[in-house]
């Protein structure tokens, strides 16, 4: 049976961080803005540091425009993102193909970092995500819906990879939504790294189900029919397109958002594992805790924390292998928003 061979030198050293994520250098505080200022974001350095060793990344400076620097912005056709010139304002100075040329070879070099996520500093000409002013010839107001340079072309390049800006992460849906396929991406690309087969796949998509189903129960139809194909010895006959085929599918349902209707219809199909096992109170309780959630007076944390006391109490081994109810580290208190 056809494998795809270990990547080398994937083994984290020991209590090293081992999700690589690329970021805006001046969100961990490096002073490299235009006017020689960062702007460190203490979520991103204080409390994802700890999981997310951050790969720091600064078109500006690299491409060699240097610190301090006059401003600039994009300048062009907002409907025609090829159309956008950096320009700087204050000189008329183009940098476009510069930021191009150098976003080629740093593309080039991202892609043996094993990036499994990306934070961009927003608004930035280069690096902003989304909403970036663009600004029309002959015309003072810009409007705001470019990406930066740089931004654009690793989107581009790189598709799969969970990306966000830093102000997006003070919404919590969003956080969540972003550290979940960060964690979810590293784990698949862990399975790479070990060799896919197809065992392996079903078992990795089978440990995903429910948390799949949770964004996109149409998704989670269509990658279950995709994988009792794949694990055939003709669907995977070609193991590379395979593994590139099921990444795509699988982060864009992870993409999706989840809803509190979604979350508590698959919370009830957890209830559904335990049949006649729970005490007539304990469902009583479980279907009263997911009400309470629906209606929004108690956060997601609440009845997954009674599902899984529930998977321990009963030993349930299907739900234990649920990565939805555990897809992050709980010290994050990613569900704990109302």
């Amino acid at each position: 049976m056809s494998t795809i061979p270990p990547e080398p030198g994937f083994a984290p050293e020991p209590d090293v961080p081992s999700i690589r994520v690329g970021a805006s250098a001046c969100l961990l505080g490096e002073p490299v803005r235009y006017d020689g200022s960062h702007r460190r974001d203490r979520y991103v350095t204080d409390v994802l540091a700890r999981h997310f060793a951050f790969v720091p990344v600064c078109p500006e400076t690299e491409c060699g425009l240097g610190v301090p620097r006059p401003s600039m912005r994009l300048v062009g056709d907002p409907d025609e993102p090829d159309s956008w010139r950096l320009t700087v304002p204050s000189t008329g100075a183009d940098h476009t193909e510069r930021m191009l040329a150098w976003a080629r070879t740093r593309l080039d070099g991202l892609a043996g970092e094993n990036l499994c996520g990306f934070i961009f500093k927003s608004k930035s000409p280069s690096s902003g995500m989304e909403r970036v002013a663009v600004f029309r010839p002959g015309l003072p107001q810009p409007v705001k819906r470019g990406k930066g340079l740089f931004a654009r072309e690793f989107l581009r390049r790189f598709p799969t990879v969970p990306a966000e800006e830093e102000g997006r992460l003070n919404d919590p849906a969003l956080r969540e939504n972003f550290v979940e396929r960060v964690f979810a991406l590293h784990r698949w690309r862990s399975l790479l790294a070990a060799g896919l087969t197809p065992g392996g796949l079903v078992d990795f998509h089978t440990r995903h189900k429910l948390l799949v189903r949770a964004h996109s129960p149409q998704l989670y139809r269509e990658l279950g029919a995709f994988v009792a194909r794949a694990a055939t010895p003709a669907g995977f006959a070609e193991p590379a397109t395979v593994a590139a085929d099921y990444e795509a599918a699988l982060m864009r349902a992870l993409a999706v958002r989840a809803t509190p209707k979604k979350h508590a219809d698959v919370l009830l199909h957890v209830l559904g594992h335990f049949k006649k096992r729970l005490e007539a109170d304990e469902k009583r309780e479980f279907l009263e805790t997911v009400e309470a959630y629906k209606l929004g007076h108690v956060p997601l944390i609440v009845p997954v924390t009674l599902a899984n006391h529930y998977v321990r109490k009963y030993a349930e081994p299907y739900l234990a292998r649920q990565h939805y109810l555990r897809p992050h580290p709980a010290e994050l208190a990613l569900r704990n928003h109302a």
